[in-house]
């Protein structure tokens, strides 16, 4: 089976259930419960996004067998692997706002860099 979260649109078969389900989002929670985060959202397939009712939370252990894998490209790769790092911390009880004010700090020292550069 895939190890990694698998992209938007996949289509999945979760454990104990008998209907396909496709991936429409990452990193969830429901909202009386947010200490309890979920590695994805999805929609029923093939019917797609009904409504707020019909959004199913589940982690990717849930997953018993992938039937078609999204579109992947090295966006969506870089993506997969920041959102990864993202769930593990909140899991962990990682404050995220530390970790992405150091990538804008590094993102702003590298554009006065090239800014610097180009002088």
């Amino acid at each position: 089976m895939w190890n990694q979260l698998l992209p938007i649109g996949s289509v999945v078969l979760l454990k104990e259930s008998e209907k396909r389900v496709m991936v429409m989002g990452f990193c969830q929670a429901k909202p009386d419960n947010l200490s309890v985060i979920y590695d994805y959202c999805g929609c029923l397939f093939p019917e797609g996004y009904m409504d707020a009712d019909h959004v199913y939370l589940f982690d990717h252990e849930q997953v018993e067998k992938v039937y078609s894998l999204g579109y992947m490209d090295e966006e969506q790769f870089a993506f997969s692997d920041r959102i990864t790092e993202l769930i593990t911390d909140l899991r962990n009880g990682v404050n995220s706002e530390n970790s992405d004010e150091n990538s804008d700090e590094t993102s702003n020292e590298n554009s006065n860099e090239t800014e610097e550069d180009e002088q």
